[in-house]
């Protein structure tokens, strides 16, 4: 079996790459490389190219025998896709179109997609299951939704077995620290923090301390990028085995605020971060909280590094020892 992996030279999808590797699956990766790295996918057979792109696919889809997809790519900043909304639907929406068109012109059966807790919207309780509304509150949410559903009905017209990992807080870095998170502009909480600690920031800000919180700030819902490689695999499994299409939730079902993630990041670097109180963001729910319940029960899935102190860890050994990223 050949997976198709498309964005994996993402944060998420070079990951997943390196957790197949140690599984001896077979792979190859298709990145358009807007957002990915290069030096994040040496040593593996890689495609440079849009998902828009039907030659390149059957190109793809011929060369390597590709019985199996999963799929990272996509545009995922949510203030981004505020502002453009037509360009998340043109990339995410129609790329996927084009790959699942694909997939199914070369008969692959499985297909696991890259969701988000986005889908969603803001809940009215903690913690999120599965069964919740999805009512998406921008338009990333709601591009990955419109996905879910093409797979839902290219499962009941043409077979095409999907799993939708519906997922909270990425976090952490390889362990061994040869690949890690890179991202320009950076969005994500905790490099910001950290790269505050490296000088590269004066502060981090703080969007808001009178939420209905214990400290006042948001509280989310952290997976360390690993944990989330596991359950993609875990899911091209079961896919193999009982071959039936689901949705599942991944987060740790602990819930850290903005403040615990800055104090938990000074004990890891041993170095003073300065933090300021800004105002709210529009559309910020004060908690965020997943239950995984279904992951673990269906697909086995065990997170191995739940610990916020342990992903904080993961990656100051990254950031530390590639300030500039991809770029040292």
């Amino acid at each position: 079996m050949t997976i198709l992996v498309t964005g994996g030279a993402g944060y998420i999808g070079s990951h997943t790459l390196l957790y197949l590797k140690q599984k001896n699956e077979s792979f190859v990766v298709l990145d358009s490389l807007q957002t990915g790295h290069r030096k994040a996918v040496e040593g593996t057979t890689f495609y440079e190219g849009d998902l828009a792109d039907a030659d390149l696919l059957d190109k793809i889809f011929t060369e390597n025998e590709i019985s199996a997809v999963i799929h990272f790519a996509a545009d995922s900043l949510v203030g981004e896709s505020m502002k453009d909304p037509l360009k998340y639907y043109e990339n995410n929406v129609i790329g996927s179109y084009q790959l699942i068109k694909k997939a199914v012109e070369h008969e692959v059966k499985k297909f696991v997609f890259s969701s988000t807790a986005a889908t969603y919207g803001e809940p009215e309780s903690v913690p999120i299951t599965e069964d919740f509304p999805t009512i998406p509150t921008n338009p990333y949410g709601e591009t990955k939704l419109a996905i879910e559903k093409m797979l839902k009905w290219a499962d009941a017209a043409y077979g095409l077995k999907s799993i939708c990992l519906r997922y909270f807080n990425a976090a952490g870095a390889d362990p061994e620290g040869s690949i890690g998170e890179d991202h320009q502009p950076e969005s994500h909480l905790i490099p910001i923090v950290l790269q505050v600690a490296l000088g590269q920031r004066e502060h981090v800000s703080m969007f808001g301390d009178d939420y209905p919180t214990e400290d006042g700030t948001c509280i989310r819902d952290y997976i360390h990028v690993l944990d989330l490689a596991q359950a993609h695999y875990l899911a091209l499994q079961r896919l193999e085995g009982e071959g039936v299409s689901g949705v599942y939730n991944l987060g740790n079902g602990n819930g850290f605020s903005v403040k615990q993630v800055i104090e938990t990041c000074k004990a890891v670097t041993g170095i003073d971060i300065k933090s300021l109180t800004a105002p709210r963001r529009t559309g910020d729910p004060a908690v965020l909280i997943a239950s995984s319940n279904k992951a673990r029960t269906e697909l086995g899935w065990n997170p191995d590094y739940s610990r916020l102190d342990t992903m904080v860890t993961h990656a100051w050994n990254w950031h530390r020892n590639h300030p500039n990223g991809y770029d040292d």
